[in-house]
């Protein structure tokens, strides 16, 4: 069966070609500039070198054409024909209440992601976009959403709710969801069977930590809590995005500054976090060298960074009372040793030990990077959110065929 993944921005979409007899990556992609008359698709076929065209892509359903159109183009193509696509799984960022799982597209999910788009606004409206390109496109292939939030609806109410009116939650649904659900979902997974111990016997944190970021506390296979909130702006701090503040911080600035609401959640989600704090960059990269080159606001930034992951994963342990796991994911928790020593530097309490130079070498795939004698094992494990959506596209799929 061929699955293609689509995860679609406002202007940007990325594709990715499933075969999923053995989750092979045929291809890869992504669509930037939707809108504009210089809009750019970059396409790379498995083992081959990539092509990059530019062309006038007003809107998604274009978009959409010309994936399809190379995906099948004689010499760069990976398919015979687009009736080789059996069918297309979309990530949507919002599934709110209404979906713990990934579901197969038809007209009241479409109605129930419209409806929140009030949760997602930047995101939800964009994702639909995709799904509509894709059916006017494709009308007779199957479509399967897979929502960053489903993984975390088995959270209990003392993690989810938020200590406000419950008239807020009822009437508005104001409350905690987290978000990066796909890949706490299979990073967990993995570090179970990389360790060959069942996940439902483990106390694990999971930490993303990309240019956006999250921890979750996974309990017996099961989130029980989460960094991110209602939005992924709460919990940790992150390249652009000021994670945790005073909310009363707010209404203070915006009477200070005499800025909008929109200014004021421009600055929270867009220049915030290392970007602000630095000065320099909300890149991880670039903020270790220039720590190496002495400049103290890089260091500043890094060391409140580094404090606010650490207390998080402090705060987990003690919500399952204990750590049996800790993994490190996504671009920043795979690539950066520095960050990793340091946080793991404070957590001896738990009796964890690090391995430094399993920890320093630059290996890829799934690792131990903590000592042999240490009582939390520590993981760098490569997450892979597509691959999820495959997933996920793929056994829905099958199921219907089978029912």
């Amino acid at each position: 069966m061929n699955i293609l993944v689509i995860n679609a921005g406002s202007s940007s979409l990325k594709f990715l070609m499933y075969n999923m007899v053995n989750e092979e990556v045929l291809a890869s992609g992504r669509v930037e500039r939707i809108g504009m008359d210089s809009a750019i698709l970059s396409y790379e076929p498995a083992g081959r070198t990539e092509i990059r065209e530019v062309a006038e892509i007003l809107e998604h359903t274009t978009a959409i054409r010309k994936v399809l159109d190379i995906l099948v183009h004689k010499e760069h193509g990976v398919l015979a024909s687009s009736s080789d696509i059996d069918a297309v799984g979309h990530r949507v960022v919002h599934g709110g209440e209404s979906f713990s799982s990934s579901v197969i597209v038809n007209e009241e999910v479409k109605r129930e992601i419209k409806r929140l788009f009030d949760l997602a606004p930047l995101h939800n409206p964009a994702h639909m976009l995709g799904i509509n390109a894709v059916e006017l496109n494709m009308p007779d292939v199957p479509q399967v959403v897979v929502f960053d939030t489903a993984f975390h609806q088995t959270m209990p109410a003392k993690s989810y709710l938020y200590p406000i009116p419950l008239v807020l939650y009822r009437k508005h649904q104001v409350r905690r969801y987290g978000f990066h659900g796909t890949s706490h979902d299979y990073v967990s997974e993995r570090a179970a069977r990389f360790l060959g111990k069942p996940l439902v016997e483990l106390k694990m944190v999971t930490c993303h930590i990309g240019n956006g970021a999250s921890c979750a506390a996974i309990l017996n296979g099961q989130s029980v809590d989460t960094s991110m909130g209602m939005t992924p702006l709460e919990g940790l701090m992150m390249g652009t995005r000021s994670g945790d503040i005073d909310p009363a911080i707010v209404p203070y600035v915006m009477g200070k500054e005499e800025l909008t609401m929109n200014e004021v959640n421009s600055m929270l989600n867009k220049h915030s976090g290392l970007m602000a704090i630095s000065g320099l960059s909300s890149d991880m990269r670039e903020i270790q060298q220039s720590m190496a080159a002495g400049d103290g606001s890089a260091v500043l930034a890094f060391d409140m960074y580094e404090y606010r992951l650490r207390k998080y994963i402090g705060s987990y342990a003690a919500a399952m009372n204990g750590l049996d796991v800790l993994v490190f994911t996504a671009g920043v928790g795979e690539n950066s040793s520095i960050l990793r020593e340091s946080v793991c530097r404070n957590l001896t309490f738990l009796g964890l030990e690090l391995d430094e130079e399993a920890n320093s070498q630059r290996a890829h795939g799934d690792r131990v990077i903590s000592t042999v004698g240490s009582r939390v094992t520590v993981l760098v494990i490569p997450t892979n959110e597509e691959l999820v959506i495959a997933r996920d596209t793929y056994r829905l799929i099958l199921a219907r065929q089978k029912a």
